[in-house]
């Protein structure tokens, strides 16, 4: 990150523990600064050299702000809120439901003194996108927050972004969109990688993007990070709903999706007693190959409907995708053989906010109907035997994923050569795996081999956690099937 934006960064957070004190999370600090960020560049949009006219309502901008000190500023501050939130387009998705979260009138004066303090639209987008997704991150570490579960490491972004090459003109979807990590990684390997004419600059900016978040703050979060890295109209391109409700008919050439971790979808009910409980949510589609409760193979499902015809999507999907019997096994066999599945990514543990998880980059293009089985190869690539990462000490790095970009091929994935880590299953080998599994490992894992050299006891605790999820969860799968039958 750059030093100017590391600065500021640093700045406004300081600032955030100055807030804390008075029962300020993390999260709520990071929602005021939008509002307030963005209000400050519509401003500043006002004046030259830009000279445009303000998007925000007469007497609810910035400068009215500005006048405004003690109880009256507070009173102004959560009426501009309350009528940009009734707003349409983008301004009615970033302060939808908005509230003031700093009661203190002086603390909220000296918040907006400090963005006042700086000029936002001349930064360089680069420069202003960075200090948000500073932000963000700091967020995503505060696990008290929960904010993690929208937050999908960076260099694994940049490197699934890097196999997946896309291209000026494409439209490109993630259908659970968090912060928008996905959406601005392929917008900046755009950006960077092709000089773009004036038309496909416009594309870029206004029709390449689409998302969609179930969850109210996170949605206006990624609204944020997009406009700050130059992608907006008056249109948000990024929605608030459950993806998985319907078949939305849009289709796109390409979808980057990290659905959020938890197995199955359930909605809050008021039994027979009264009381609250939780009823499994089961989505009845007819694109659907299989009627199950279980979140990520229906997000699986749902993606392959996302995309056009020799559409492209990379999914992050837990362990329980590749080995889970009933509905796992025929999304698996009808996945194998209407599509061309023909990568995927065995994740090394350590690298998610949500703790033990164990999951996987599958890699797949929709192809038009056929008798005969798209996917031919299946190549596995095990970047998780004998990998040890952690969020905090031994972060991934993108360096750490350059031997599995190498390996997919960029120039020509069907000239690939088999190493330690790269190996090839042919369709009939996975048909005659039981349930169709692709929980497929080879290497053997060093650490049980040699008693001498244990892991550090944290790790050796993390990875007993995690194998005992692992194991829940296909105990889960098991009684799952029992009661289908």
């Amino acid at each position: 990150m750059a030093n100017e934006s590391v600065a500021i960064v640093q700045k406004l957070w300081n600032y955030c523990n100055v807030l804390r004190d008075d029962g300020v999370s993390y999260g709520d600090y990071v929602e005021q600064l939008t509002y307030l960020l963005f209000l400050k560049m519509a401003d500043e949009q006002t004046k030259p050299p830009f000279n445009r006219p303000s998007g925000i309502p007469q007497g609810l901008d910035w400068q009215s702000l500005l006048k405004k000190d003690g109880d009256a500023l507070e009173v102004h501050y959560r009426h501009i809120l309350e009528i940009l939130g009734k707003e349409k387009g983008m301004l009615g998705v970033i302060f939808r439901k908005s509230q003031n979260r700093i009661q203190d009138p002086a603390k909220l004066r000296r918040l907006i003194e400090l963005i006042n303090d700086e000029t936002w639209v001349g930064l360089d987008i680069d420069v202003k996108g960075e200090i948000y997704e500073g932000l963000l991150q700091k967020n995503a570490e505060d696990i008290k927050s929960g904010a993690g579960q929208y937050f999908t490491p960076r260099p694994l972004i940049k490197a699934i972004v890097a196999v997946m090459r896309p291209q000026p003109g494409m439209t490109i979807c993630d259908p659970a969109c968090g912060t928008g990590g996905f959406l601005l990684a392929a917008h900046d390997y755009i950006s960077r990688n092709y000089q773009l004419d004036k038309d496909q600059k416009t594309f870029l900016k206004l029709h390449t993007f689409a998302g969609k978040d179930i969850v109210d703050n996170v949605v206006r979060l990624c609204v944020m990070n997009l406009y700050l890295h130059g992608i907006s109209g008056d249109e948000s391109p990024i929605e608030v709903g459950d993806s998985l409700v319907s078949d939305p008919g849009d289709r796109f050439d390409m979808v980057l999706t990290n659905p959020p971790f938890g197995k199955k979808s359930s909605i809050t009910i008021v039994n027979g007693e009264g009381k609250a409980d939780r009823e499994s949510l089961i989505y009845e589609r007819q694109d659907f190959w299989a009627t199950t409760s279980n979140k990520q193979l229906n997000f699986l499902q749902h993606v392959k409907t996302l995309l056009k015809i020799n559409g492209k999507v990379a999914i992050v999907a837990p362990d329980n995708v590749l080995f889970e019997g009933g509905a796992g096994e025929t999304v698996r066999r009808k996945l194998l053989h209407e599509c061309d599945v023909h990568t995927l990514l065995r994740l090394p543990t350590g690298l998610f906010y949500a703790q033990g998880v164990k999951a996987n980059v599958l890699f797949f293009d929709r192809k038009p109907a056929s008798e005969k089985p798209w996917t031919e190869k299946l190549w596995i690539y095990d970047l998780r035997t004998n990998m040890n990462f952690t969020l905090k000490t031994r972060p991934m790095r993108y360096e750490d994923l350059q031997d599995f970009i190498k390996c997919y091929n960029l120039g020509n994935r069907f000239d690939r050569k088999e190493d330690e880590r790269f190996r090839a299953f042919t369709y009939d080998e996975l048909m005659q795996r039981d349930k169709v599994s692709l929980d497929i490992f080879w290497l053997k894992d060093k650490s049980l081999e040699d008693s001498e050299n244990l892991p550090a006891p944290d790790t050796l605790a993390r990875d007993i956690a995690e194998n005992l999820e692992s194991a829940l969860e296909q105990f889960a799968s098991i009684y799952e099937d029992l009661e289908e039958e």
